[in-house]
């Protein structure tokens, strides 16, 4: 099972790689698919977060394997809502930028806990994604095309965290994932620094 999802991480960022060769912000034939798609793509913070959280998946294992990048995603696409619909989201630079430092810290320190705990902690974290999307998704692009670009680049990112991450657990090198979050944790700090 673990060889099938890596596979299928590979299989969907290969499958990609056409339309992300012609998608650049500003190019006339855009979609709005496409702009979503690649917001999570365009900022180191949401990159970090996303890759930490199917990182941080993989190392927990079992349901939390599925039930934390989902949480994330759904959630993600609930605050990306919220924001469209012009509801406030407090502090969502700082939520975003706190996101990456506590996910570093969470794989430094191996940290487990129940699954729906788990899940709630991606769930916070995703809200402050997904308000930043809404908020800076463009006047003229479908809402419905954009959130699924954005939770589709997100979906990706989870799975090459997780394809990562059981790579690390192949070779029985928990350490790799240790220094990986401390990396990672270290770029958020300089992320909130910036």
């Amino acid at each position: 099972m673990r060889l099938s999802t890596l596979k299928m991480g590979l299989a969907a960022l290969v499958a990609a790689i056409p339309a992300l060769a012609s998608a650049h912000p500003g190019h006339e034939h855009t979609t709005s698919f496409m702009t979503g798609f690649m917001h999570p793509m365009g900022g180191l913070d949401h990159l970090l977060a996303m890759l930490a959280i199917g990182l941080w998946a993989a190392s927990l294992g079992g349901r939390a394997l599925w039930a934390v990048p989902t949480a994330f995603v759904g959630t993600m696409i609930v605050g990306g809502t919220l924001a469209v619909a012009g509801m406030q989201v407090p502090f969502i630079e700082q939520g975003i930028v706190l996101s990456v430092i506590l996910m570093g810290a969470l794989l430094v320190g191996a940290a487990r806990f129940p699954v729906t705990v788990c899940a709630g902690i991606a769930g916070l974290f995703a809200l402050f994604h997904g308000a930043a999307h809404g908020l800076e998704m463009p006047l003229d692009a479908n809402g419905a095309e954009y959130a699924l670009g954005f939770a589709a680049a997100t979906a990706l990112l989870h799975v090459a965290g997780i394809g990562f991450g059981m790579t690390v657990a192949r070779f029985q090198a928990p350490i790799v994932t240790r220094v990986t979050g401390s990396l990672i944790a270290i770029a958020g700090l300089f992320l909130a620094l910036a």
